[in-house]
């Protein structure tokens, strides 16, 4: 062998050994060691040469780039021999939607390989990081890897916090506009039903927060903040209703009435007899317990008509049994029993006809 880079390390009877440096793809090859003996001996070892990987290079980026375009990067890589493998992470975590090529070299020993990540640039893709990564044996699993940060525009992101969820009159209410968007938006526009704020000063704008003081029923409406950047412009809407004062009301006892009615009609049955019919009507003590407002007038007036319904109809029955009353006459033949014939025991009886006495029967 006729080459500077090679170099003869050891020689005896029994080993023979070079050494070949800066190795190249054309020291590839087949290498014979010859003993020159009686019969001469040989020996054959066949020396295959990586090709190392170029650095791997991303193509196709442009910053920034707006929210809803199409990027597509190329990670490229030559000289690999065999060919290398190229992976896609963002932010740590490997894309696998990607398009894979290898190309043989003009040398027709070693590969160009390239790998394309197709996608469309999102908002939450802002501030991430894309690497390609190129593995390939001759590294010695020290992989390498070109990165890009993703720098997104896009329109502003609004919301509205409310420093209250229950608005009464007499308090105060802090409206918070918070908007996110790249570039930074610009100062936020606060407009109330799609004008400008009524009354300046009690409501007060501070950056992109507004306060409203001693809140009244004046102040019920939609608040609307408006924010814009160069990309374009978001609002979002928020409806304030300013409740009554909630007054806490503590339970009241109703004390029970008690109303009696009474009618007393006297009628005669053969001999003098009185007779009471009285009615009494008695209101649930508990069933107006815990109710207050309008319904004490209610069920008064239904205890009331009741009470009045039941009176005259008391009253109607004592007018129609005092219509029905009737005179009956009682014959008794007291001391007749000795008298010799019937007319003589008739004119002779204690109780004849002319003097009975009458006696008046009630039927009910």
């Amino acid at each position: 062998l006729r080459d500077n880079r090679i170099e003869l390390v050891r020689a005896s009877w029994h080993e023979l050994s070079i050494s070949v440096s800066d190795v190249s793809l054309s020291d590839e090859g087949q290498y014979t060691c010859s003993l020159f003996t009686m019969p001469v001996k040989t020996s054959k070892a066949f020396l295959t040469v990586l090709g190392v990987p170029e650095k791997p290079q991303i193509t196709g980026f442009t910053s920034p780039v707006m929210e809803g375009e199409r990027m597509q990067l190329t990670c490229k890589t030559s000289g690999s021999k065999p060919a290398a493998d190229i992976r896609w992470f963002k932010n740590d975590k490997e894309v696998k939607d990607v398009k894979y090529i290898k190309e043989e070299d003009a040398n027709r020993k070693t590969f160009t390989v390239s790998s394309t990540l197709d996608f469309l640039a999102d908002r939450s893709d802002d501030g991430a990081v894309l690497s390609c990564r190129v593995d390939h044996e001759s590294l010695n699993s020290t992989p390498q890897i070109a990165m890009q940060v993703l720098e997104i525009h896009y329109t502003p992101l609004v919301k509205i916090i409310s420093s209250n969820s229950w608005p009464e009159e007499g308090q105060s209410i802090i409206l918070t506009c918070e908007s996110k968007g790249k570039p930074v938006p610009e100062p936020v526009l606060w407009t109330k039903d799609g004008g400008e704020l009524p009354d300046p000063e009690r409501m007060v704008v501070n950056g992109r927060v507004l306060s409203i003081s001693f809140l009244n029923k004046t102040d019920n409406g939609t608040y609307r903040c408006e924010a814009k950047n160069p990309i374009g412009r978001n609002s979002t809407e928020y409806v304030l209703i300013v409740h009554d004062v909630f007054n806490i009301l503590l339970p009241t006892t109703v004390i029970p009435s008690l109303t009696t009615a009474t009618v007393t009609t006297n009628v005669a049955l053969t001999a003098s007899t009185t007779t009471s019919a009285a009615a009494t009507s008695i209101r649930d003590p508990n069933a107006l317990a815990g109710q207050t407002g309008p319904d004490h007038a209610l069920i008064g007036g239904i205890v009331a008509v009741v009470v009045f319904v039941t009176l005259c109809s008391i009253i109607l029955l004592g007018r129609y049994l005092a219509r029905h009353k009737g005179t009956y006459l009682t014959n008794e033949a007291k001391g007749a029993e000795d008298a010799p014939d019937a007319d003589t025991a008739i004119i002779n009886a204690e109780g004849s006809q002319v003097n009975a006495e009458e006696k008046k029967e009630y039927f009910i």
